[in-house]
């Protein structure tokens, strides 16, 4: 099965940057999306951002979209989160995850790989 393994959160001042990545160890032939996730402390989790394995086609959700770059590596089983501009309401861990298909949206019943999360907290 497909193990996820996320890296690079931490502690940023409000404006500041951080990039967190995903190591996947295999791929199924299937497995074709890797996206980003993230959940704030009483709030349901959330995707932010997911990218095709082959083609590197991105979706953002609203809330990113200008400040999140996602990116893949040229073997396509490394999985990046640029972050830049970060605001409190970033404060979330943060989920890489994999599955089958992207689209325009990024819901959670989508992805059937998780890894197990990195925190990245904004302060003010």
């Amino acid at each position: 099965q497909v193990q996820l393994t996320e890296s690079g959160g931490g502690s940023v001042q409000a404006g500041g940057s951080l990039r967190l990545s995903c190591a996947a160890s295999e791929f199924s032939s299937r497995t074709t999306c890797m996206a980003w996730f993230r959940q704030g402390p009483g709030k349901e989790r959330e995707g932010v951002a997911s990218i095709t394995r082959y083609t590197g086609m991105t979706f953002y959700a609203d809330s990113v979209k200008g400040r999140f770059t996602v990116s893949r590596d040229s073997g396509k089983f490394t999985v990046y989160l640029e972050m830049i501009s970060l605001k409190p309401e970033d404060t979330a861990m943060y989920y890489c995850a994999a599955g089958r298909t992207c689209g325009a949206s990024i819901p959670r019943t989508d992805f059937n790989y998780w890894g197990q999360g990195t925190q990245v907290t904004v302060s003010s």
